[in-house]
This record gives structure tokens, C-alpha cells and sequence, in this order.
């Protein structure tokens, strides 16, 4: 027996299958924690992804005033997450972090047990995976145009042969999938562009020009301004060629017209109402607005009495600055939110302006379009446009650098963004 024993001792036949058997369970167990990680791996990327856009939703519902628990159970819904996570907790705003004192700060996190194939053998209980995102409000960029189109219809249209600078940023309410579009031959220059609807990609924006499609809806910077009822007005005026004609004498003056031609020489200052008629500054006209803000308006309270509008032909010279205080502080031209859209000549308003033009201020038609045509070398050191729709044509250079006290200013953005 011991001679046989020292014969197997030393007999090296078989030594691999020897050493392949004591290691197939180091093997097997690589493998299996190897299958387990990347199963787990993959439960934890598709619980994460769920939670992101589940928490940006949250915060989107807020923006619209709207239950954010039932925006992120919906989005779970809408994304075929339900069921993914067995315990799902929105928080507003979240009850612990950077995040905790910001209302509008939506935390998500969801949580579910999975058993694993292999680690099931040796655990007592399925392990649970937890993700937790949090979305909020951030800046998107300072804009001087807004386009509160809110229909899916074009908000913001670069046509024909316009080279437009801007140096600030443009953004439009439209839910169209082509809210924002640069056609034709133009170029635009201005950054950010942004959006609720889509803005297709094309070379005509230009270098470096930050496209933010469907982000959060602008709001109207001047939604409490309104006009005063019932100001006694003046009839018609023509200020004709060759003449010369002043209208008020200081910031705080009041002046009311039924209508405003001007094809002459006209200083305005403070306040000019239009009663129901329309404003037209013809080709060979020089206006002054000293602190001054036209008002398209009408005494008649009635919710549809006519509202005129404002149109400006050819390239006159025009020097016009904005109050800095009072109820239309920063405010060129405003019109009056009864006034009616459409498509013709009476329903649309035109700003043009030669190279010695000089703008500070907004220019303000919520319900109607704004076509914009500016001319090389135009001034315009600060000037805003906020109108339901706004088409830029001819060459327009509009740059940002507001002095300050201007009482005009560049308006900031907002989107939504994951932030933890």
C-alpha cells in the first residue's frame, strides 16, 4: 500500500485536469459576479435615464403652474417606464442638498429590488437600485428680441438677403418645429436662438451661434404695463414736408392724437397716445423721441375697439430714446394688447431705419408682427424687440451694450436643465 502510494505520488498524469477542476469554481463564480455587474449596470442606466426625464418634466409642469407628482407619474407613463421602479419619490424642492431652498427645484428618485442570477444564491434578500435626479431652473442667455407666438406657427424669420448681428440673443414661444428659421441668403448672428418648438439647422446661422430648441417659454417682459382709459384726444396730425413740429415738452409731458403722420421734421417728448389711428413716419421725415414712448391704444374701452399701428417707410433719420422711469420706462412703442392679428398691411408693423438712425428702447406689439429692416452702419446701441411674431429683412445690425440708466435692457432667459 505505501508503494502504492508513492507511485501515485510521483505520477504526473492528469495534473491538468486536476488544477482545471479546483479552479472551475473560481471561474464560474468570475463569471457569474461578471454577468451580475453589467445586469446590474444596465438596471441602474435605465433607472437613471427614467429619473432625468422624469425630474425635467416635474419642472417643466411648475413652469406651466401644473402638479409636478403628476407630470413625473405621467412622463414614467409616456417613456414606458412603469414598473421599472417599485417606489417612486418627487420632492419640491428637494428636502436635502444644494438645491433644498429652490422652489422650482423638482428631486426624483426612484428605487427597485432586483435579484441577480448569480449573488442570488448567496444573498438573503434581492438588493435594492436607487437613482435620484434633480432639475431646475437656469439662465439661458440674455435676449433683446422675444416672439411671443405661442401657436405653431413661425415666431422668428430671417429672410431674403438680411445680414443680421445682433449681439444679443432671440428666442420665440412657438411650438412650431420651425419656430425659429434662417432662410434665403441671410446670415444671422446672434446667440442664444432658443425656442419651445424646434429650429431646423442650417449654415445660416452663424459661427458659434447656440441653438436651444424646445426650452421654456419666455415671458412677456412688459405683461403689466397698461395704458390708462379714457384720454382725451386730439384729431388727425400731419406734420408735413418741410415743416417742423413739437409734441410735449418733457418726460412727463401727455399728448393725445387721433393719428400721427409725420413726413417733416418732429421732436416728441413724454407720452403721445394715438386714439384708435395709426403712427406713419414717412421716407424723408427726422423724428427726436426725447424720453419719449409712443402708445397705440384706444379711449374706448370696448375689448374690440380698433387698435392702429405703426409703420415706418424708406430710411428716415430718427433719434429716439426711451423714458427711464415711469409707467413705460424702457418702452419706445407700445400697443395696445386688443389690437387684432392678421396677415395684411393693417395688421402688421414696420421699423426701418437709415445708417444714422439711433434706437434705445423696446418697441412692443404683443398681437401683431414686427418686421425689422435696418441699414449698414444703424445705430442701434440698445434696442428690444417684443412682438407676437418678428421678421427681420435688409441688412440689420442690432447690438446689446445698453448705457446704464438707460431704463432699457436686454431681457434674461430660462430652461430647464438637470443639475444633480
Amino acid at each position: 500500500m505505501i508503494a502504492f502510494l508513492k507511485s501515485l505520488w510521483s505520477d504526473r498524469r492528469g495534473n491538468t485536469l486536476v488544477i482545471a477542476a479546483a479552479a472551475l469554481p473560481l471561474v464560474l463564480g468570475s463569471a457569474g459576479l461578471a454577468s451580475d455587474t453589467i445586469q446590474w449596470a444596465l438596471w441602474k442606466r435605465h433607472l437613471q435615464r427614467a429619473a432625468d426625464s422624469a425630474a425635467m418634466a416635474g419642472v417643466y409642469a411648475k413652469v406651466q403652474n401644473a402638479s409636478y407628482t403628476d407630470a413625473v407619474n405621467a412622463d414614467l407613463v409616456h417613456n414606458n417606464h412603469v414598473g421599472i421602479a417599485t417606489t417612486v419619490t418627487p420632492n419640491s424642492p428637494p428636502p436635502t442638498g444644494a438645491f433644498s431652498s429652490d422652489v422650482m427645484a423638482v428631486r426624483v428618485t426612484l428605487a427597485v429590488q432586483k435579484s441577480l442570477n448569480f449573488s442570488s444564491f448567496f444573498l438573503s434578500a434581492a438588493p435594492t437600485i436607487t437613482a435620484s435626479a434633480t432639475a431646475t431652473i437656469v439662465p439661458s442667455g440674455q435676449y433683446c428680441v422675444v416672439s411671443l407666438e405661442d401657436t405653431p406657427t413661425t415666431g422668428i424669420n430671417a429672410t431674403g438677403s438680411t445680414y443680421l448681428n445682433l449681439g444679443c440673443g432671440m428666442i420665440t414661444n412657438s411650438t412650431s418645429l420651425n419656430a425659429a428659421v434662417a432662410t434665403g441668403s441671410s446670415t444671422v448672428i446672434a446667440s442664444p436662438i432658443a425656442a419651445v418648438g424646434g429650429i431646423p439647422a442650417s449654415d445660416n446661422w452663424g459661427t458659434g451661434t447656440t441653438l436651444q430648441p424646445f426650452t421654456v417659454a419666455q415671458d412677456d417682459p412688459f405683461a403689466d404695463v397698461n395704458p390708462p382709459a379714457g384720454q382725451s384726444c386730439n384729431g388727425n396730425t400731419t406734420v408735413a414736408n418741410n415743416s417742423t413740429q413739437s409734441f410735449g415738452t418733457s418726460a412727463t409731458s401727455v399728448t393725445c392724437l387721433g393719428s400721427l403722420t409725420i413726413n417733416g421734421t418732429a421732436t416728441l417728448r413724454g407720452t403721445v397716445y394715438i386714439d384708435g389711428g395709426n403712427v406713419r413716419i414717412g421716407a424723408q421725415a427726422n423724428v427726436t423721441c426725447v424720453e419719449c414712448t409712443i402708445v397705440l391704444t384706444n379711449s374706448n374701452a370696448s375689448p374690440t375697439a380698433s387698435i392702429g399701428n405703426f409703420e415706418v417707410t424708406g430710411s428716415p433719420e430718427m433719434n429716439w430714446t426711451a423714458p427711464t422711469s415711469g409707467d413705460f420706462a424702457g418702452i419706445l412703442v407700445y400697443q395696445d394688447r386688443r389690437a387684432v392679428d392678421g396677415t395684411s398691411t393693417n395688421f402688421q408693423n414696420k421699423l426701418r431705419g437709415s445708417s444714422t438712425s439711433y434706437f434705445e428702447g423696446a418697441f412692443y406689439f404683443p398681437k401683431q408682427e414686427l418686421e425689422f429692416t435696418g441699414s449698414t452702419g444703424m445705430n442701434t446701441n440698445c434696442l428690444q424687440m417684443v412682438s407676437r411674431r418678428v421678421k427681420f429683412s435688409g441688412n440689420s445690425s442690432i447690438t446689446n451694450s445698453c448705457p446704464a440708466g438707460s431704463g432699457a435692457s436686454s431681457f434674461e432667459g430660462k430652461r430647464v436643465r438637470l443639475v444633480a
